[in-house]
């Protein structure tokens, strides 16, 4: 068989060990799903080793065809890259990217910026996956992700996209008409917290607080627990209880009257959000200029 062969047969392997699925991976490819499956089988009596395990209702690949997607697939995703990042050299930038962010930061960071680069850019897409965990960029196929600075892996680039945040513990006036309000991080063991479960290992989140050097974190307790900001938000305006936010999306309500601010002594600034993405990776036209628009700069 030849070398355009062997790299066909590969990429169709990779597309349905991705997709999970005969028909989306035909789809994708533009192939009928009756090909697809013949050139897999072909593949496999090739190699003499089964590489899906193929089901009535699922397809996964087997121990050698994860091994082969784990070490073959990154490869061809970078000769992906540079082949995109050639053409661009000779078109206008052009090209589809993918990041993973937090609600938060989806909201107030990559929105915003968005709304006004990509009018310039017709050719550009982006696709914005919001994301809680701590998502694996490259095995995931994003070409980059948002989260705050001190979340960033060592051997990743990070490009700083927002300013230092503050967290604010609040509630609303009702919820302190008949309770008094906390003055150190330990009186919070007497009120009712809205709890966040954190997605990557399904714990409760622990309210992180800072003063004078002294650094404290407070398992809270509480009869509410979500896994969004919006939802927690919504419950402590109700009254049911304190949050733990990020200061940007309850000042409005504190400023209006709608919420009560405590604790702010304790509620020290941080590293803010930055954009990071491989180091290995090469940054295509399109992927600069994203960049490049995202970058914060102190007004």
């Amino acid at each position: 068989m030849n070398a355009s062969g062997n790299v066909n047969d590969l990429i169709a392997f990779f597309a349905v060990a991705r997709e999970r699925s005969f028909t989306r991976a035909a789809a994708k490819l533009g192939v009928s799903q009756s090909a697809l499956s013949h050139t897999i089988r072909g593949l496999e009596e090739r190699l003499g080793m089964r590489l899906l395990t193929r089901t009535t209702r699922s397809v996964a690949p087997t121990e050698a065809g994860a091994r082969l997607l784990t070490n073959v697939g990154p490869k061809f995703d970078e000769i992906d890259a540079e082949l995109m990042a050639l053409s661009e050299l000779r078109d206008k930038p052009a090209g589809n990217i993918r990041i993973t962010a937090g609600e938060h930061a989806a909201e107030t960071i990559l929105w915003p910026a968005l709304r006004e680069f990509l009018p310039d850019y017709p050719d550009i897409n982006v696709e914005t996956v919001v994301d809680y965990g701590f998502t694996d960029i490259v095995a995931e196929r994003f070409d980059a992700g948002v989260r705050l600075g001190e979340q960033v892996a060592k051997d990743m680039i990070a490009v700083r996209v927002g300013p230092d945040m503050r967290m604010a513990v609040v509630g609303a006036p009702a919820y302190f008409a008949d309770r008094k309000r906390p003055r150190t991080p330990q009186d919070l063991t007497d009120h009712s917290c809205i709890k966040l479960r954190l997605p990557t290992y399904g714990g409760i989140y622990a309210w992180e607080f800072e003063k004078g050097g002294r650094e404290l974190k407070v398992r809270v307790e509480g009869q509410l627990v979500f896994n969004t900001g919006p939802l927690i938000l919504g419950a402590a305006l109700s009254g049911a209880g304190l949050a733990y936010l990020p200061e940007d999306r309850v000042q409005r309500h504190i400023e209006e009257g709608r919420l009560v601010r405590v604790l702010a002594d304790w509620c020290a600034p941080f590293a803010g959000y930055h954009l990071y993405y491989p180091s290995r990776r090469q940054p295509t036209p399109a992927f600069a200029l994203l960049v490049d628009a995202l970058r914060y700069r102190a007004k």
